[in-house]
């Protein structure tokens, strides 16, 4: 966990220092590097054999509590890129 926080706080400070640079195409390829982790996530759930031969025990509510919670961040972390690019375009 502690190589987890020390990663995003060197992507942290890494970013403060480049803040006034301009990297093209950080957006697009953060992007492709989420749908990749999602992809890579649902192939090792697919590969669990323990997990897809139980799946009917975890039931709909579990389902629909996992739906909503990726809905949710999904939604959340748009609507925060937004606000923050909205913000920094009108300081501009």
């Amino acid at each position: 966990m502690f190589i987890v926080i020390g990663i995003m706080f060197a992507g942290i400070g890494t970013g403060f220092l480049l803040r006034n640079r301009k990297l093209p195409g950080l957006s697009q390829l953060t992007m492709g590097l989420i749908w990749l982790l999602l992809f890579l996530l649902g192939l090792e759930v697919g590969h669990n054999e323990a997990l897809i031969r139980n799946l009917h025990a975890l039931g709909l509510e579990a389902f629909v509590l996992a739906i909503a919670g990726v809905l949710g961040s999904v939604i959340a972390a748009r609507l925060l890129w937004v606000y923050l690019y909205r913000r920094k375009g009108a300081k501009r």
